[in-house]
């Protein structure tokens, strides 16, 4: 598979290497001569940052705006920042903010004018709600990007994975790839836990990495 365009990447859980993989791939896409660039919409645990002019930030923005080659105004990279690391729609109620899918897409469309390739990094899974009503879901199928799946590799993984490629399907979402991110390094038997996520996922794992290695994109 020949990854090209823009695409969100989500986990199949919370601290799974979303953003460790979001980063990979824009550095990917930028050693191949793309205008490349990172975009989190929703940020929790953020604090104010003189690296961005003292507004409100967090490691992974820092990460992806490192990993980018093309600038691009903090608010359209993460329209949403919230200080709480908790869930970002307590976050949210906590400040009286009601986040907004639309104004989601719209940040998300201004950056495509100055980008060629736009990486999305979703927060949590693909259910955690963004307000009273929706999820990171409905984010996913406003932007009407291909998805790229981060399975953390640990125990359970199996059971997390199938269940979000399921719910990708009942979406009407596509699954571009997945990639397996060895987070937990006494997980056993990884190497047949992730030929049976390869048995049971259509489309094609598109890397692995081992505990604190780096990310082989396997494109073909």
């Amino acid at each position: 598979m020949q990854l090209s365009g823009s695409y969100f990447v989500i986990g199949t859980d919370t601290d799974v290497g979303k953003t460790y993989i979001a980063s990979a791939l824009l550095k990917h896409f930028v050693r191949l001569g793309f205008k490349s660039v990172g975009m989190k919409p929703i940020a929790s645990g953020c604090e104010v940052s003189s690296i961005f002019d003292s507004a409100l930030a967090n490691a992974d923005i820092f990460s992806l705006t490192c990993a980018s080659n093309v600038e691009a105004p903090l608010n359209l990279i993460s329209p949403y920042r919230f200080v709480p690391a908790i869930a970002p729609h307590i976050a949210a109620e906590q400040v009286g903010v009601d986040m907004e899918v639309a104004l989601i897409t719209h940040a998300y469309q201004q950056l495509t004018k100055l980008a060629e390739v736009v990486i999305v990094e979703g927060v949590g899974g693909l259910f955690v709600p963004i307000n009273q009503k929706q999820t990171l879901a409905d984010v996913a199928q406003a932007l009407n990007l291909p998805i790229i799946l981060v399975v953390g590799m640990r125990l359970g993984c199996i059971n997390h994975a199938l269940l979000t490629v399921a719910a990708l399907e009942q979406h009407g979402l596509k699954l571009a790839g997945w990639i397996a991110n060895q987070i937990d390094p006494q997980f056993a038997n990884f190497e047949q836990n992730l030929d049976s996520l390869k048995q049971r996922i259509a489309a094609p794992c598109l890397g692995v990495v081992a505990w604190q290695g780096e990310l082989s994109l396997e494109l073909r």
